[in-house]
């Protein structure tokens, strides 16, 4: 035995290990490493790690996440590049910043409620709670203008609710309706739209949407639905999961729905924008407008201000690109908006190409 225990042997196996035959050896075992490590992806990114993560089976079922990536990296010029699907009458709009986003979309709604007042015609025109700050230009329109909206008929698009349609009070703070008193209603005054021609979204008075809208349009009124663009691809709460309970013809017919479960993206993205990330604060269900209603309309104007520009970041550039450009779904419900005549609003950095930043 020698001192480490080996013996002549291990004294042996130390001599081998410097003969030309081990070095052979030794390199066949790292070039099998090598040759492992060169299996293994060389980009990481969702699509090829999502298998068995906690995120896996989270997005709808529905989505194509191959196709919204390939959305994500087209670039401005690309995605704003009609489709063949596009209504020949509808455009996508850069704008450079906030404040030019509201005062455009503020401007295109004002011109609805002024052109139909001119006419001598009515307006029925489905409101969003978001983007806000639209409203203030309307009110500066109309009051300038002093132009009377007793000829106008709103129909909020959605509310917060419980899983059976039961909805907060008018006067809460974080309801939809004491949103738009706050924002729009109160602001206009003597010309504001009547009491008795504001809808809400509750349990009562959804269902009636479906006979007022028609009633006001055989009189003539033009539709015109105003919408943003969910982090979860929904128009109103009209959420992309729904597309598994219909078939395509089925899910465009469907004017409306209460109690709707919300998806998880639906909750963190209001959590974050209206409820300072107090996400115990958020409804988890909601009544909303299906899209029997909005894929009627006359006119469409849309907007996507969904940024933080003092740190380059954004939320809401997937859900642009994705409405713009992966083709009329089911399951990515404003993917169906281009079809339809209008404008899209939107800040331009949300256009992309959409790529890794840290901040």
């Amino acid at each position: 035995m020698g001192e480490n225990g080996l013996g002549a042997r291990g004294n042996g196996f130390a001599t081998w290990l410097f003969t030309p035959h081990a070095a052979w050896y030794q390199g066949c075992l790292i070039h099998g490493w090598v040759a492992r490590a060169t299996r293994m992806p060389k980009k990481l990114t969702m699509l090829n790690t999502i298998r068995g993560s906690l995120i896996d089976g989270f997005y709808p079922n529905g989505w194509d996440l191959e196709r919204i990536d390939r959305c994500c990296q087209l670039g401005l010029k690309k995605v704003t590049t009609p489709a063949r699907h596009w209504s020949r009458e509808f455009k996508p709009v850069p704008v450079a910043d906030v404040a030019e986003l509201d005062w455009r979309m503020g401007n295109a709604i004002a011109d609805q409620i002024e052109q139909t007042r001119a006419d001598g015609t009515g307006l029925a025109i489905i409101l969003p709670v978001g983007p806000m700050g639209m409203y203030k230009r309307v009110v500066e329109r109309l009051r300038r203008g002093r132009t009377r909206a007793d000829h106008v008929h709103t129909f909020n698009m959605d509310e917060w609710s419980d899983a059976d349609g039961n909805t907060m009070p008018g006067d809460q703070p974080g309801g939809f309706e004491h949103a738009m008193g706050e924002a729009l209603f109160g602001p206009l005054g003597r010309f504001t739209v009547p009491p008795a021609q504001r809808n809400f979204a509750t349990r009562r008075n959804l269902p009636t949407y479906l006979r007022k809208i028609p009633e006001l349009r055989s009189r003539g009124a033009r539709l015109v639905t105003v919408y943003g663009i969910g982090r979860a691809c929904h128009v109103a709460f009209w959420e992309p999961q729904l597309a598994a309970e219909y078939s395509a013809g089925a899910w465009k017919r469907q004017p409306h729905r209460l109690g709707i479960a919300l998806h998880p993206l639906t909750i963190e993205q209001n959590a974050l924008h209206s409820f300072n990330s107090r996400f115990t604060l958020v409804p988890c269900f909601a009544n909303s407008i299906g899209p029997s209603l909005f894929l009627a309309s006359d006119w469409c104007i849309g907007g996507a201000d969904g940024a933080y520009p003092d740190r380059g970041a954004m939320w809401q550039g997937m859900s642009l690109c994705v409405t713009l450009q992966y083709g009329p779904s089911t399951w990515v419900p404003p993917s169906r908006m281009p079809t339809l005549p209008g404008r899209l609003f939107f800040l331009r950095e949300l256009g992309g190409p959409l790529l890794p930043e840290a901040h």
